[in-house]
C-alpha cells in the first residue's frame, strides 16, 4: 500500500482490507513499515518503544515469526508492529549491506515455513528506504487515491519509482490495484475525481469506492478497524466488498 501523499487512507485501507480478508477465511500478515505505527494500533498490536517488530527484521535480520503478534481482530491475522525506533532505520539502512532487499529476504524465509495467503505492507508517506524495501518485497502495489483536489498528485512520481524498482530490484512489481477513498456521492468533485482516476487506470481501479465516513474516522481512536467498531456501517460494508474484489484479483 503506497502513496507518498499523506492523508489518502493508506493505513485505514491496509487494516480494514486485512481484517476483511482474514474475516473471509484467508491467512493475512500485515507488515507495519510506518514509524507512526498506526496500523499496529488499529490491529491491536502493542508497539511501545522497545517492542520487537519491523525495525528488528530490517536491521537485525530477526525472523518474522519471532516478532509477529496476533491481531485482536477475528480470523488468522498477524502483525509485525512498528515502533518509533523505525524512524532511525532510514539512516541506519544507508550503510547496511543489501539494504533494499532485507525485507524481501525476511518475507521469503517466512513464507517457506508458514502458510500465509496475503502479505500487506503499510508504507510511510515517503519514497525512502522503508518504502523501497516494501516495493522490492511486494508482487504488486495498491494505491489508495482520495476523491479530492490533487488526487493524482504524487502518483506520477510513484509510477516513476515503480519503473526504477522494476529496472533493477524487482522485475515482477506492478501497479495492481487502485482504490478510491473518501468518496462523497453528493459532491460533483468526488464524481469528477473518480471519473478522472478511472480514465487513467481503467483496469486497475476497483468498482467499489470507500465513502467518506465518520465511523471510519472514529474507529482508530478505539484501537480497532471500522469492521470491529461498526460492522454494519457503510464504510465497513464497502471495505468488505473491496476485499472480495481484491481477493478475486489475487486469485487469478
Amino acid at each position: 500500500m503506497a502513496n507518498q501523499k499523506g492523508g489518502v487512507g493508506k493505513t485505514t485501507t491496509v487494516v480494514n482490507l486485512a481484517a476483511a480478508l482474514a474475516g473471509g477465511g484467508l491467512s493475512v500478515l500485515v507488515i507495519d513499515c510506518d514509524p507512526q505505527g498506526n496500523a499496529s494500533t488499529a490491529l491491536g498490536a502493542e508497539h511501545e518503544l522497545g517492542t520487537p517488530g519491523t525495525y528488528e527484521v530490517l536491521l537485525e535480520q530477526t525472523p518474522i515469526d519471532q516478532v509477529e503478534v496476533a491481531s485482536t481482530e477475528p480470523g488468522s491475522l498477524w502483525v509485525v508492529p512498528a515502533t518509533i525506533d523505525l524512524a532511525a532505520a532510514e539512516l541506519e539502512l544507508v550503510a547496511a549491506s543489501g539494504r533494499e532487499n532485507r525485507l524481501k529476504r525476511a518475507i521469503d524465509r517466512h513464507l517457506t515455513r508458514h502458510d500465509v495467503d496475503v502479505v500487506l505492507f503499510d508504507c510511510p508517506p515517503s519514497l525512502g528506504l522503508l518504502t523501497l524495501n516494501a516495493l522490492v518485497a511486494a508482487d504488486e502495489i495498491l494505491i489508495p487515491i482520495q476523491c479530492e483536489y490533487y488526487a493524482l498528485e504524487g502518483v506520477t512520481q510513484l509510477m516513476r519509482t515503480i519503473n526504477l524498482v522494476k529496472g533493477g530490484l524487482n522485475d515482477e512489481l506492478k501497479l495492481g490495484t487502485v482504490l478510491l477513498t473518501m468518496y462523497d456521492g453528493r459532491t460533483k468533485l468526488s464524481q469528477q475525481v473518480a471519473e478522472e482516476v478511472r480514465t487513467h487506470f481503467p483496469e486497475q481501479t476497483l468498482p467499489t469506492m470507500i465513502p467518506r465516513s465518520v465511523r471510519i474516522a472514529e474507529a482508530p481512536s478505539y484501537g480497532t478497524t471500522v469492521l470491529g467498531y461498526e460492522p454494519s456501517s457503510a464504510g465497513a460494508l464497502a471495505y468488505r466488498q473491496a476485499a472480495e474484489e481484491l481477493a478475486r484479483r489475487l486469485a487469478r
